[in-house]
């Protein structure tokens, strides 16, 4: 890799850097549109005492599922236990640290850490758990909670298409956490399945520039379907 230029060539070289009782912000929703590979390559290092801001881990055995069976995240900053039994379980037996964010906020605090913003106050979770402990300011008559930024050590993210220095375009709903989370990461990793040549992109189709990019790695993936749903016979 040099200059502009993001293309590195191994998940080893994607993730050098990447340490213990790190912080990483990582996009997906589910296991759509997630970095399936650089996911399999923290497992692969045993990098341990995590804190991961996602919307979710996954489910068993896939996604950020994945490193909760080694016990490699020690902290989740999530929206949504869903169908991961091994999450559950780890929450609620005391070994998962779990903080519940509703899900417009969590994306706010990604996107406020890749611009910058320290914190921001909003309506959403005042008067409930979530805003527990947290400072309250009242604007116009409404009652506001102040949540801080979230910034990783690394961001890890997975798009459609990128050019060789980093200019991404994503693929319908697998868009969701993506962009917001690649901004908010130290070093922000992306698997993508197409390289092209800089000038290919149409720059109207650009979804996030290549600015917030530090490391692009071509992958191949397995798409798994998180529910698969057929019609009855």
């Amino acid at each position: 890799m040099s200059g502009f230029d993001k293309v590195i060539t191994s998940y080893a070289q994607a993730l050098e850097g990447l340490e213990d009782n790190m912080t990483v912000v990582a996009g997906g929703f589910g296991l759509c549109g997630i970095p399936e590979n650089l996911i399999k390559e923290i497992k692969r290092k045993g990098t341990k005492g995590l804190t991961i801001a996602s919307n979710n881990a996954g489910v068993d055995g896939a996604g950020l599922g994945l490193l909760l069976q080694d016990k490699q995240i020690k902290k989740m900053i999530a929206s949504y236990v869903g169908e991961n039994a091994l999450f559950e379980k780890q929450m609620m037996s005391g070994e998962l640290e779990v903080e519940l964010t509703p899900q417009g906020t969590l994306a706010e605090k990604m996107r406020a850490g890749g611009a910058g913003i320290p914190a921001f106050y909003t309506a959403t979770g005042y008067g409930t758990p979530v805003g527990e402990g947290k400072e309250v300011r009242e604007f116009n008559g409404r009652h506001y909670i102040l949540e801080e930024a979230i910034v990783g050590d690394f961001s890890i993210a997975k798009a459609w298409k990128a050019d060789r220095y980093g200019n991404l375009i994503f693929r319908k709903t697998a868009r969701n956490f993506n962009p917001m989370a690649i901004t908010a990461g130290k070093i922000a990793v992306v698997e993508v399945e197409e390289i092209v040549e800089v000038g290919e992109l149409d720059p109207d189709e650009i979804h996030l520039p290549g600015i917030y990019v530090n490391r692009l790695i071509l992958g191949t993936f397995e798409k798994t379907i998180e529910q698969r749903t057929v019609r009855s016979a």
